[in-house]
């Protein structure tokens, strides 16, 4: 199926009655407060979770709703509770908090891998804690700015996104108005302690999702509005082609345990409201050719807030976004 086919059927889907209303809300999981931005989300190898990053540096995990989310480690290797508890996002102050962004378990190891926005690739062990710095550079250069992960539970492979070489998370209202297109897709294999750089040149890469079979990755450009698709595997090994165009921007992607990838899709950035009634943000289920499956407005949720993530788990739908103090729960 053409991309120019798969806009169209996603347009056509948009308009209909097919996009699925967000009236299905089970709960809302607050984080402590004041602290805000659960941006991705992760579940570990026996289901508990989910585990999420906040804005001051911390990874909590979801216990229960006596409870809720609890410390379990944080994304700094020096963090000072006294300086970090209770920041707000884009503080200066997270460059030594640390923002812990993507999350990913290594399932193998049950290690709980970190994508910094500051400090690089991180990693805790299962029963959290202070972090080990994994990866800091490729190539020579420092990263700028991590963003996405997602780690392949048959090899152990980590998949990275670095959303800007020139920009700083701090700086993300300023990147999203740069046009910038200096981000990357990275790849880390544990076993070589090899770090490459797999495409470049992206416009802020977000999220990435391995296939469930390994063959390929996709990485989501929320400037371009679209998610490519880099071969692992096959007659197309190490070639990149455009897996889905959208009519918004893509933020994160996660599989799902059929091997389908929710992919978060806001408004256009500084786009004024839509004269028909909004259906952004917008969560998206597409299979492994690209064709639209299902569609779940979040707008009743987020309302013009930005979606990061949406991730399928035990026959529920959860969301985050680094704009609120909350990770939704509802039904697909």
């Amino acid at each position: 199926m053409s991309n120019i086919a798969i806009l169209v059927v996603f347009a056509l889907l948009i308009c209909s009655s097919s996009v699925a209303n967000s009236n299905r809300l089970l709960s809302r999981q607050f984080l402590p407060p004041p602290l805000t931005g659960p941006e991705s989300l992760a579940f570990d190898s026996v289901g508990e979770g989910p585990y999420t990053g906040a804005s001051d540096g911390r990874i909590l995990k979801y216990v229960g709703p006596s409870d809720g989310f609890v410390e379990f480690a944080s994304s700094s290797p020096c963090r000072n509770k006294t300086i970090c508890d209770g920041i707000s996002d884009f503080s200066e102050i997270q460059k030594t908090c640390g923002r812990p962004l993507g999350l990913a378990f290594n399932y193998q190891t049950s290690e709980l891998y970190i994508a910094d926005a500051y400090f690089g690739l991180m990693k805790v062990p299962s029963s959290g804690g202070s972090p080990t710095q994994v990866v800091s550079c490729v190539e020579g250069k420092s990263f700028r700015f991590l963003a996405g992960l997602d780690i392949d539970p048959q090899t152990g492979v980590v998949y990275f996104t670095e959303a800007s070489t020139t920009y700083q998370i701090r700086d993300l209202p300023t990147l999203l108005r740069s046009g910038d297109n200096s981000g990357s897709l990275v790849k880390f294999d544990p076993c070589t302690m090899e770090t490459s750089v797999l495409l470049r040149d992206l416009a802020v890469p977000s999220g990435v999702a391995v296939s469930k079979d390994g063959s390929y990755v996709l990485v989501s450009e929320f400037m371009a509005n679209r998610v490519q698709r880099f071969w692992l595997e096959g007659d197309k090994q190490n070639t990149s082609e455009i897996f889905l165009q959208l009519p918004g921007k893509p933020d994160n992607i996660k599989r799902n345990s059929a091997g389908d990838f929710w992919v978060a899709v806001n408004n256009q950035v500084g786009s004024p409201p839509p004269s028909r009634p909004p259906v952004l943000p917008l969560a998206v289920r597409v299979d492994g050719n690209g064709f639209v499956l299902q569609e779940v407005a979040l707008v009743e949720e987020y309302g013009t807030e930005m979606v990061s993530e949406v991730q399928e788990f035990n026959g529920k739908l959860y969301s985050a976004s680094l704009d609120v103090s909350y990770v939704n729960v509802f039904m697909p």
